[in-house]
């Protein structure tokens, strides 16, 4: 690993630990989580045994991938829609490069996997209108940042720095109060949805045996990205595959309990494009909804991934984000500490999937390796000793940062490391 990408890095979380305005806001944030997942799982009990099923279903389909990408491309096709699977970043640029094309208003729903594609970037290279319709990644893309937490993108920026910037755009001060804030974007955005040409989502499940795509939601942002565009697209992971329906609706309950809800407020399960057989039950294609639906399925690593018998769990992820609010470290550094995905299960994330082992090097090292993230996991992913895994794989590939290979050296002359 390079000594001035090692700096760059070390200087960026000395700055955030530094951020009185970054502690305030995760300090917020960590509390009102906790105490709401909780709430949520002691509501709840059966849920513990609902994630271990769970957990046995992700590793079937993480096992045999190839026969689940089959199924699910064959129902997906049967479902009327358009389906495609791509190996690399590249790939799944080109499918969705030759959908879009160019002059288009896109509206798109929270989406990490479309951060792995740097996405947003590459349709307005195109010549495309693009706006996020979350409210966190509303937030993160006027102020030309990035997502720092999996299911919070904002998580690090306090109300007074969204007043600001919400000021800015409305030619008018806005007062700090979240209420106020949410209606100001909430207008904004009313017209970009009846406007689109293109709703872009990710998916929280993909169902193999009915191709239908589930996606959880609080805001009714994504309900409108999916029904209002004439055309839907799904840029979704393999690991997003579930055998059944009643798989998705299992998965369902578990993210929303351990993301600290009782339920989630909208969930939309799409099957295809917009239907009607009401005239002489001829089904016609293209009724109040889209026309066109295509659903992507990349991997971009992830067999890889699933091949290291360690670092396959990781590939379970929910994206609930509930092992980041519980780490000593993330509070401190927010998303700084990760490239595309953050935190500790982030790390095998940013080796095999998005950044590459050089990428990932100064990342491994910053988990302090305590455990608390498995205590809090529901699908109990180990993720210090896959961080360990790395760290091994680091030094057969020669990528260790350069503190870290002086610091052996020095154990090994000295018997102590500094």
């Amino acid at each position: 690993m390079e000594q001035k990408e090692f700096n760059r890095y070390k200087r960026t979380i000395y700055k955030t630990l530094k951020d009185n305005f970054t502690r305030t806001a995760l300090r917020r944030a960590v509390t009102s989580f906790r105490g709401n997942r909780d709430k949520a799982v002691a509501k709840f009990p059966y849920v513990e045994d609902e994630k271990k099923k769970l957990m046995e279903t992700k590793d079937e389909v993480i096992n045999n991938f190839d026969k689940y990408i089959d199924q699910t491309m064959e129902s997906l096709k049967t479902q009327h829609t358009h389906a495609y699977y791509a190996d690399t970043v590249e790939e799944t640029l080109a499918i969705i490069k030759n959908i879009v094309g160019t002059g288009k208003r896109i509206v798109k729903g929270k989406s990490i996997t479309s951060e792995e594609l740097d996405l947003n970037e590459h349709l307005e290279e195109w010549g495309n209108e693009v706006y996020e319709t979350d409210l966190g990644e509303f937030i993160v893309q006027q102020l030309k940042s990035r997502p720092m937490h999996i299911l919070a993108p904002a998580v690090n920026i306090p109300r007074e720095k969204v007043s600001e910037l919400f000021s800015k755009i409305a030619g008018e001060q806005l007062s700090t109060d979240p209420t106020e804030l949410a209606k100001f974007a909430r207008k904004f955005l009313r017209d970009k949805f009846t406007t689109a040409d293109i709703g872009i989502t990710g998916a929280n499940a993909i169902t193999a045996d009915t191709g239908s795509v589930f996606l959880i939601e609080n805001e009714g942002n994504i309900g409108f990205s999916t029904t209002a565009p004439d055309v839907h697209i799904v840029v979704a992971g393999i690991e997003k595959i579930v055998p059944t329906l009643k798989d998705g609706t299992r998965l369902l309950e578990v993210v929303s309990r351990y993301a600290g809800y009782f339920a989630m407020s909208y969930v939309s399960i799409i099957s295809g494009p917009s239907k009607t057989g009401d005239i002489e039950k001829v089904t016609v294609y293209g009724a109040h909804g889209p026309r066109e639906l295509h659903v992507i399925l990349f991997d971009n690593g992830r067999k890889e991934a699933a091949k290291n018998p360690i670092v396959r769990q990781s590939l379970r992820c929910l994206r609930c984000g509930a092992c980041m609010y519980e780490c000593p470290v993330y509070p401190l550094t927010t998303g700084y500490w990760g490239y595309k995905y953050m935190g500790g299960i982030g790390i095998p994330w940013t080796a095999f999937v998005s950044g590459g082992f050089e990428k990932a090097a100064p990342l491994a090292f910053t988990c302090t390796l305590c455990g608390r993230c498995v205590e809090y996991c529901p699908m109990e992913i180990d993720t210090p000793k896959i961080v360990q895994e790395v760290r091994k794989l680091l030094k057969e590939k020669n990528c260790l940062p350069p503190f870290i290979k002086d610091m052996a050296d020095t154990v090994i002359k000295e018997g102590v490391p500094y």
